[in-house]
């Protein structure tokens, strides 16, 4: 469990010292004044870094042994530490905050909310839990029927577990752009529906994916208004969803697909969700975003004749790739591109009859790239 859970340093930090200094005097025994020998202060004894850290009480850090409470962290304060969530029973858990990794162990009919997490987030012999997560890592072993609205950088791993549903991320909370920041994540990289199930079963499926439709709130509420909780403005609409809602692996509504692509600038995050809500009331649909770096010989390759006049701007940071499905959507996608973006460095399928092919060169060197 890191370093909260080394042992204290038993170093006694010194006591405060008088800061004026000490005189020691001595009699003569020729005169009755007396002879003053000098200042003897003590010299305080060296500090190390070690002596000066905040003491940490691996109990801020668990929670273990709960039984029908609603239970958790506010944002600040766990700050990137770990957290382990143990026997549990019937608990509401909200982790609002950034961690560096979280383990959950033995815990049964439980809705969990997690914040970003950097490292992995490990559910071991659990049944029965609904939850929100986002991490770098994901993975179940030992577990029966599990409920998941994922963000997920890395593929989610599955291992001796059954019944098991997942759906996209959709979770607010104020803080939450800047936990993913600071853990590390990006809104963008999520690959929630992407399972990889160690111990496959010949003729039955463990995993599947939620109804399209579900609410993330009808299987995770919102804290109840007696909660220490009841202060922090969650929300589960997916439009106020800090990680953009994405169709995923389902099956596609139109044959029609198109790449948009932002090159890095001031505004790259922002003008990306304004241009999935520009498509998205148009009617057309996400289906999966990426943000990754790129080397000129990347951008040779995955953009082909485009690729001269790009090259420059990948030195400028990582690109952010939308895939927007529907009928129309290329011509659709470079209205939006002229009308809305007409300053910004953009890359736009120009043509219908090869939009599959710019999207499946961008996204294969993306998945191929992060080792997927």
């Amino acid at each position: 469990m890191g370093c909260f859970f080394s042992k204290k340093s038993k170093r006694k930090s010194p006591e405060k010292e008088d800061p004026t200094p000490t005189t020691t005097t001595v009699e003569t025994t020729t005169t009755s004044n007396a002879v003053p020998l000098g200042n003897n202060t003590d010299e305080a004894p060296k500090q190390y870094s070690w002596d000066k850290r905040e003491k940490v009480d691996p109990k801020d850090y668990m929670l273990t042994g709960l039984k029908d409470v609603t239970v958790g962290r506010l944002p600040g304060k766990l700050n990137g530490q770990q957290f382990v969530i143990q026997e549990c029973e019937n608990c509401n858990i909200f982790v609002l905050d950034h961690a560096a990794t979280i383990t959950i162990d033995d815990c049964v009919n439980c809705r969990i909310v997690l914040g970003p997490v950097k490292g992995s987030v490990f559910f071991r012999d659990c049944k029965d839990i609904k939850c929100v997560v986002a991490c770098q890592q994901f993975r179940t072993r030992d577990c029966k029927k599990m409920e998941v609205f994922l963000c997920c950088a890395t593929q989610p791993i599955i291992e001796s577990s059954t019944g098991m549903k997942f759906g996209c991320f959709q979770y607010f909370y104020p803080e939450l752009a800047f936990h993913f920041k600071d853990a590390g994540l990006s809104i963008f990289n999520n690959n929630w529906s992407n399972i990889h199930d160690f111990t496959p079963v010949s003729g039955e499926n463990n995993w599947s994916l939620l109804p399209e439709a579900s609410a993330v709130l009808d299987f995770v509420p919102a804290p109840d208004a007696e909660s220490e909780f009841k202060s922090v403005r969650i929300s589960g609409d997916p439009t106020r969803s800090i990680v953009p809602l994405t169709k995923g692996g389902r099956r596609k509504d139109s044959e029609e697909s198109c790449l948009f692509v932002f090159f890095a600038g001031e505004y790259t995050t922002a003008n990306a969700r304004k241009m999935i809500d520009e498509a998205s009331a148009k009617g057309f649909v996400l289906i999966q975003t990426k943000e990754v770096s790129m080397r000129p010989e990347d951008v040779k390759r995955v953009f082909q004749n485009s690729a001269e006049d790009l090259v420059e701007w990948i030195t400028k940071g990582p690109v952010i790739a939308l895939e927007l499905n529907g009928d129309g959507v290329v011509e659709a996608c470079n209205n939006i591109a002229h009308e809305v973006f007409s300053g910004t460095k953009v890359f736009v399928s120009d043509n219908k009859n090869t939009s599959c092919r710019d999207v499946d060169n961008f996204f294969n060197f993306a998945d191929m790239q992060m080792g997927l």
